[in-house]
């Protein structure tokens, strides 16, 4: 898995686990089963975290791996994680600050 962006701070919780987006503000809240597979994700490979995760909860392996799919992509299009290439710089005009 890729890394969370280094916007993203993630937290436990009581219930389950929370991230923070610093641009944003916005926190986005994880279900303690969310929390678990974040955890694996970040110590291992997608396949490694599914054995753990089927293990861990004692679900088929196929249930496991749809479930860190799942969490993988809601990450993703949240913008959390970490973008394996850096944006290229925007070409164009520069622009002078006004109080230049």
């Amino acid at each position: 898995m890729r890394e969370l962006a280094d916007r993203a701070h993630p937290a436990l919780t009581l219930d389950g686990g929370a991230i923070l987006d610093e641009w944003t503000g916005q926190w986005h809240e994880l279900s303690p089963a969310a929390s678990v597979a974040l955890l694996l994700l970040g110590n291992a490979t997608p396949e490694q975290a599914a054995a753990n995760y089927a293990s861990h909860f004692g679900i088929p392996a196929a249930q496991a791996t749809a479930d860190i799919a799942q969490v993988h992509r809601a990450l993703d299009d949240a913008g959390l994680l970490a973008h394996t290439k850096p944006a290229a710089p925007a070409r164009g005009r520069r622009r002078w600050r006004w109080w230049r």
